[in-house]
């Protein structure tokens, strides 16, 4: 039976929660970095590729994390986000994010949390960022658009023509519900039936929907081309769903997914597997060159990987309130990268990002 309006996700909870060791960052960079001291160290991958140290190239996104609430509780999440979590950036906070982009060139503006649509700021700073002419992405797991709060949430995204990227494992019910909970799928493809009645998935209507593919347990993503053709088939033929693009995302070896590998002992076997699977071609176009995450609490990141395993980004910046139009994305576009063994998983294989494979 579907949970339609109320909390979905596994049963487990968040990892702080149920006080578990990883719940500590301290505790899954002891892991990542220990467990499997054979295995080459990043760094020295990125000198065998002549990119050590990994430098910034310039700053086209600013991503903002704007909280760990979401009303889904997934057996992947890096973020270890759920129903009980409280972190939320505040009003104070989410208005230095938007000075920044005012006082920059940066075009996009790339919301995610948790749930982004959560958080009390959200729809101002759509709409603040919209007024100052920047795309705007709204990071969404789908199900928020049942929750009773936000029924007119869909309306607002499709008027601020705002780029939806919405999480789906599969085109099966119980695929995608053994990841992030039951009930799921179901709310899910509710979800994008609404959006798809408002023009989202349709390539005339300007309103971009894009579905993100993860793997289902410790293995790499198939060809991108190839789950998006199966995606399209497989959605439209059995309920009628369109979309415009699909990205195949590898599951990072943090947080929620670290329990698991841990758990299962897989966890040697899929860093070993990340590891063979270096691409240089992909570290080369890593997103972090090109983007920079801002946490709930204003402090400046590589990327959101780095956020939640708390290794800030370098340098004099450290928080938003530091963003100056002298010191600002000028500054960060010529950072160098924090790194660790987790970035493996950006660069394995096509590589994995943000906006999906990194490399044809």
């Amino acid at each position: 039976m579907s949970k339609t309006g109320s909390q979905t996700g596994n049963k487990t909870g968040s990892l702080i929660s149920i006080r578990h060791p990883l719940a500590s960052t301290a505790e899954q960079l002891r892991v990542l970095e220990g467990r499997a001291p054979r295995l080459q160290r990043f760094s020295g991958a990125l000198a065998a590729s002549a990119l050590y140290p990994l430098r910034s190239t310039s700053i086209q996104v600013l991503q903002v994390n704007v909280g760990k609430l979401c009303n889904q509780t997934c057996g992947h999440c890096h973020v270890d986000a759920g129903p009980d979590r409280r972190e939320s950036m505040t009003r104070e906070t989410a208005e230095l994010c938007l000075e920044a982009l005012e006082h920059s060139a940066i075009p996009t503006l790339d919301i995610t949390g948790g749930a982004p649509e959560l958080n009390p700021n959200f729809r101002w700073m759509v709409e603040r960022a919209r007024a100052l002419d920047r795309q705007v992405i709204d990071r969404c797991n789908l199900t928020v658009l049942l929750v009773a709060s936000q029924s007119d949430l869909p309306e607002f995204l499709a008027l601020h023509q705002v780029e939806i990227i919405a999480s789906l494992p599969y085109y099966q019910a119980d695929r995608t519900d053994a990841q992030r909970g039951e009930g799921v799928f179901e709310d899910s493809i509710a979800a994008l039936k609404k959006l798809n009645a408002l023009g989202y998935g349709d390539p005339t209507s300007g309103l971009q929907l894009n579905l993100v593919y993860n793997p289902v347990g410790a293995f790499l993503p198939p060809a991108q081309h190839a789950v998006e053709a199966d995606f399209r088939r497989e959605l439209g033929r059995r309920h009628g769903v369109v979309f415009n693009s699909l990205y195949t995302i590898t599951n990072m070896p943090i947080s929620r997914f670290l329990e698991y590998l841990d758990r299962s002992g897989n966890h040697e076997m899929y860093m070993e597997k990340l590891v063979n699977a270096y691409n240089p071609a992909a570290a080369a176009g890593v997103m972090c060159r090109t983007m920079v995450s801002v946490g709930w609490d204003g402090t400046l990141y590589d990327c959101d990987f780095n956020q939640m395993l708390d290794l800030p980004v370098g340098g004099a910046l450290r928080h938003i309130r530091d963003f100056s139009p002298t010191l600002g994305a000028a500054a960060l576009a010529q950072r160098e990268i924090t790194i660790g063994q987790h970035c493996y998983g950006c660069t394995a294989g096509a590589g994995s990002s943000c906006g999906g494979t990194l490399t044809a």
